[in-house]
């Protein structure tokens, strides 16, 4: 499912991330770092080639490392820095009325 959007147009509030993910594309199966994530969208940082305009499959832990969500998505554009993915459905922890996103876990506060 392709976005009409710009790519710098969102409905909904984008945050600065680091969280391994692990995402199953065509080209198999990899972990890198999530860098961007919004309740629509996000970006992988990576210099691996992941082919644009195709579906996608992300486990990555939100709000506690305990507990990963599983969400699908488009990868919409990639490039030599990364790629960026529209999600299916938007992340429900990530929606707030204020607009201002909750906290999330990042991987530089991991103690085990």
């Amino acid at each position: 499912m392709k976005s009409d959007r710009h790519q710098n147009d969102r409905s909904f509030n984008r945050r600065t991330s680091y969280i391994i993910v692990e995402y199953r594309v065509k080209e198999g199966v990899f972990r890198d770092i999530l860098k961007n994530l919004g309740a629509n969208g996000l970006f992988i940082s990576t210099t691996r080639h992941v082919a644009a305009q195709q579906p996608i499959e992300l486990k990555f832990p939100l709000f506690e490392f305990e507990h990963q969500i599983q969400v699908k998505g488009t990868v919409l554009r990639s490039g030599p820095t990364g790629f960026a993915v529209e999600l299916e459905q938007p992340i429900d922890g990530l929606i707030t009325k204020s607009g201002k996103l909750p906290d999330i876990v990042h991987e530089s506060d991991r103690t085990d």
